[in-house]
């Protein structure tokens, strides 16, 4: 074996019986709290129920240890690292994991030659932030994936189905981590207190459960943050000490909400935003605009998200929503953060309270079915442009009836050749008397049309 290629086995390598290869190269014996703590075993896993339980998909892969490549989906914190550390050690396949921050095609292209030539060893390939590899990267995985030389384990806080190549997303098992709660947390924070070995337990702390809960409440489901808060939380008091509240005051100061521009909580929260509104509830439609605007929203994508909504689910039920939410939009530009949060608040608590309709947006797609399943209708000649000669020389506008001539400008002229029915007005808000309007101007056509 060639020095390099030794090399390489060294750094890359790694049996779950022995030190992590983190370790290995530092030569520090030091491990996060978060890192100790990490179960070895299934059993020893709290939280995704859902994926865990003994009549679930998963736990039936490992078993039977048939399972091909596997995508753990989640957000930070939520074990994903953690269970496919685990399968490796359940199925006793040897165990290479990669950051695909840190790693490139070089060391890529090595670990997949090496496992090709073991396959006695049963690869298992874990990579962290798999998203971040680009197309070339994922596509090299590939053809080992195919031939089974390894099993890829993919985690990522990104949704796979834009972040992951659809080939390679094809090949795998697709599994969704959900937050933990934060009964498991603060069961989890206990368990480590009192753990001598992996934990903190020489230290002698306890805490109450109350107080462990509203640590746990301030992580939002990261196990990994909760755990790291805890140590530095225990490391700051003497040995044997109580945690009281007061000792969270500084970390709660520093939280910060789980909120990533451009990401999965991004399109889930204003998804979450848009829906409430839509469903006529000011608290929670608040409650996702505060979210936003504490996770560093720009307040303008917010503003243009208002204006979509005034016009596709309020509509003609009230016809004020439309400028006021364009007004916030420009209060964004020309005032500012922090005081345009104030006229976005006011946009969101008025599109929440108003009468619904969805018409218009709804009419916009009938017309647009007519358009592509029925021939394309021509103008008519009467309510065609006459400017010019040609046009004047070729009857355009002939016959058409100015409608401001005619009693509440209804002149009975039709506008198609062949009418369709497309806007249906509803019965919320301001839309009831745009049914009344329409029907009288209806019965007013068809006089107008008796009387020629």
């Amino acid at each position: 074996m060639k020095k390099d290629e030794r090399q390489f086995d060294f750094l890359s390598w790694e049996t779950l019986a022995g030190a992590p290869a983190e370790e290995t190269r530092s030569g520090s014996a030091y491990r996060p709290l978060a890192a100790r703590m990490r179960p070895t075993s299934l059993e020893e896993i709290i939280g995704q129920t859902h994926l865990l339980r003994a009549d679930a998909l998963l736990p039936q892969l490992i078993r039977t240890n048939r399972f091909g490549s596997l995508l753990f989906y989640g957000p930070p914190g939520s074990g994903k690292t953690t269970l496919a550390e685990v399968i490796a050690r359940e199925t006793g396949g040897r165990f290479v994991r990669v950051n695909a921050v840190q790693s490139n095609v070089a060391e890529l292209r090595g670990i997949l030659e090496m496992a090709r030539r073991r396959p006695e060893a049963g690869t298992i390939l874990v990579i962290d932030e798999l998203h971040r590899f680009n197309k070339a990267q994922q596509d090299l995985l590939l053809p080992d994936v195919e031939e089974g030389s390894v099993r890829l384990i993919g985690a990522t806080t990104h949704n796979p189905g834009f972040y992951v190549n659809p080939p390679l997303l094809s090949r795998s098992h697709l599994f969704r981590l959900e937050p933990l709660s934060v009964e498991e947390v603060t069961a989890i924070l206990q368990r480590a207190l009192e753990d001598a070995e992996r934990g903190l337990g020489d230290r002698r702390c306890t805490a109450s459960e109350a107080v462990l809960t509203a640590l746990a409440g301030m992580c939002d489901g990261d196990l990994r943050r909760a755990l790291n808060a805890l140590e530095v939380i225990v490391m700051s008091r003497p040995e044997g000490a109580t945690l009281e509240a007061e000792h969270l005051e500084a970390f709660a100061r520093e939280r910060r909400i789980r909120y990533d521009a451009n990401e999965d909580e991004h399109y889930d929260t204003v998804s979450a935003y848009i829906k409430s509104m839509r469903g006529g509830d000011p608290d929670a439609a608040l409650y996702w605009l505060a979210k936003m605007l504490a996770g560093g929203e720009d307040p303008r994508f917010i503003a243009r998200r208002l204006v979509i909504l005034a016009s596709e689910d309020v509509g003609l039920a009230d016809s004020q929503a439309l400028p006021l939410a364009t007004a916030a939009h420009h209060a964004c530009d020309f005032v500012g953060l922090p005081e345009c949060e104030l006229s976005l608040a006011h946009a969101t608590v008025y599109l929440a309270v108003a009468p619904k309709s969805n018409r218009a947006y709804l009419a916009l797609a009938e017309a647009r079915k007519a358009l592509r399943e029925r021939p394309v209708q021509a103008v008519p000649v009467h309510l065609r442009d006459k400017g010019g000669q040609a046009s004047k020389r070729l009857g355009h506008g002939a016959g058409y009836a100015y409608s401001h001539d005619y009693p509440e400008a209804i002149s009975g002229q039709d506008f198609l050749e062949s009418p369709v029915s497309l806007y249906r007005p509803g019965e919320n808000g301001e839309e009831k008397e745009i049914a009344v309007r329409l029907e009288r101007w209806r019965q007013l056509k068809e006089a107008r049309r008796a009387d020629r």
